[in-house]
């Protein structure tokens, strides 16, 4: 089984991208065959609805999505909200995602902002039928040490995740 593990921030250092990589990690001790994606460093057009479709970046990060048997979004929150560079990804590649289970892995600044995935979870389930897995992700400074994930719920919830996105994904395969 194929996972899309995109870290959506903008700087290959953040706290989300530890997140993802950490997801990496977990994914292939289960056997799984993650396709780790950074959106730091592409040239990604902002989404026009027209020509942007048509970036050798943007096709590339479709065909990414389409391959993809799930999806595992790591990714800032910012003013209570995932990042811009996320919701760029989703308008450029979202009906690649149709029927797929997506996860989330979010990084914020503090504790208030942990049902700001909502928004985005539910344009997916409506818009493109994805199946929201219920258990993510949200991890603030404090879970963070020197580049590393130091808080064991954290570290605990990413295998979670991770196994989750397995038994889900095999189930939908089945179908």
């Amino acid at each position: 089984m194929r996972v899309a593990v995109v870290s959506c921030s903008l700087s290959q250092e953040s706290r989300s991208s530890i997140l993802a990589h950490a997801a990496d990690e977990d994914l292939k001790a289960l056997d799984l065959q993650p396709d780790l994606i950074h959106l730091a460093g592409m040239d990604i057009p902002l989404c026009d609805g027209r020509e942007a479709f048509l970036h050798r970046s943007s096709r590339a990060l479709a065909d990414s999505m389409e391959a993809a048997d799930g999806i595992l979004l790591a990714a800032p929150v910012y003013n209570y909200d995932l990042n811009a560079a996320a919701k760029n990804l989703l308008e450029l590649t979202g009906k690649h995602w149709t029927g797929k289970p997506v996860g989330f892995l979010c990084a914020a600044g503090g504790q208030s902002s942990y049902m700001s995935v909502m928004p985005f979870a539910n344009s997916l389930m409506l818009d493109f039928r994805c199946l929201i897995i219920p258990r993510f992700v949200y991890a603030t400074g404090a879970a963070f040490s020197d580049g590393e994930i130091v808080d064991t719920d954290i570290r605990d919830r990413i295998k979670k995740l991770a196994l989750d996105m397995r038994r889900l994904g095999k189930a939908l395969k089945q179908d």
